[in-house]
């Protein structure tokens, strides 16, 4: 029907922001404050803190002589949760707060880097914990946590549940049921990856002959990344699977984020985030943002065969925009 398309709504947006009064003055900051990402944001913190308190996964039998779950329960892990956020939650805000006061970059840039970063944290920790305890996979040391207690007439062949443990200690026990994804992976991968987007963003990774030094920086943290996804395989907590999973949660979940916020890495304008949509000079709002990214990646892609000696070199400047 006429008038219910998008470009109706992006009329009615800018009208109600143009109004006068209270209906124009909030209009304009919800479109101005990304107001919406941060509310999605609290519900996402609410819904992960309620699921750790409240929600318990699902307890798939198992067997007693199941070669795959009677690894030894490590008690000191390589990672432990604490410096899990250290290395992927507190190194790589800590990194983007460095930039911001180096390189002092416009505010809306540094405000969407930082709020796409947390963003990406915390969707990959909803996402996550939501799988694990639906599945309810058995991790390699479940019988050590278990301590099953075998009951006259139990074969080593029959399936059991989980009522034969012993273990006191209700989240060792619990836990033992939520192996898929790995956590550790995806969430390292989710921060520590977003940290790696932004970097080859700002370097111009892409760009024709760009120097060695710039890529490996880009994929240092995805190197870290990967150290602290191995190391749940040395603690057998995960297997392979557990984690390849995981770590591909969190690098799709970082990707997506990143890619809300600036334009592909291909772009010669890959350094700068998409405009706010509030502060299009022409009063177009959402609709500019839209013509920004098809423009984007219609006419500023880089030609991966340009072989130009005279193509424009990108400094490292350019993280200033």
């Amino acid at each position: 029907m006429p008038g219910q398309g998008p470009q109706s709504n992006h009329r009615r947006g800018n009208s109600l922001a143009q109004s006068p009064g209270f209906v124009g003055s909030f209009t304009r900051f919800w479109q101005r404050s990304y107001a919406s990402d941060y509310i999605g944001l609290v519900i996402l913190l609410i819904a992960y803190i309620l699921l750790q308190f409240f929600a318990e996964p699902f307890h798939r039998m198992f067997s007693l002589d199941n070669l795959a779950i009677q690894y030894p329960h490590a008690e000191k892990e390589r990672v432990p949760v604490t410096w899990l956020f250290i290395y992927a939650g507190g190194v790589p805000l800590g990194v983007l707060i460095f930039w911001a006061i180096a390189f002092r970059p416009k505010g809306h840039k540094a405000h969407v880097t930082i709020l796409g970063w947390f963003i990406s944290l915390i969707l990959t920790l909803f996402i996550t914990d939501v799988i694990k305890n639906a599945v309810g996979r058995p991790r390699p040391d479940l019988i050590a946590r278990c301590k099953p207690v075998r009951e006259k007439g139990t074969s080593d062949h029959q399936l059991v549940t989980w009522e034969v443990c012993t273990e006191t200690n209700h989240h060792v026990l619990h836990d033992g049921w939520r192996s898929f994804p790995s956590g550790h992976s995806s969430f390292s991968f989710s921060g520590l990856g977003y940290l790696a987007l932004f970097i080859a963003g700002q370097c111009h990774v892409f760009r024709p002959r760009t120097d060695l030094g710039r890529v490996l920086l880009a994929l240092a943290p995805l190197l870290g990344a990967a150290l602290i996804a191995i190391s749940r395989c040395e603690d057998y907590r995960h297997d392979v699977w557990d984690v390849t999973t995981g770590s591909i949660i969190g690098l799709l979940v970082a990707f997506y984020t990143y890619r809300r916020y600036y334009p592909s890495l291909k772009s010669r304008g890959c350094d700068t985030p998409y405009p706010n949509p509030a502060d299009s000079a022409d009063g177009r709002g959402f609709g500019k943002l839209k013509d920004e990214e098809e423009r984007i990646q219609s006419a500023r892609d880089f030609e991966v065969d340009d072989l130009d000696d005279d193509a424009e070199s990108y400094p490292l400047n350019n993280i200033r925009s």
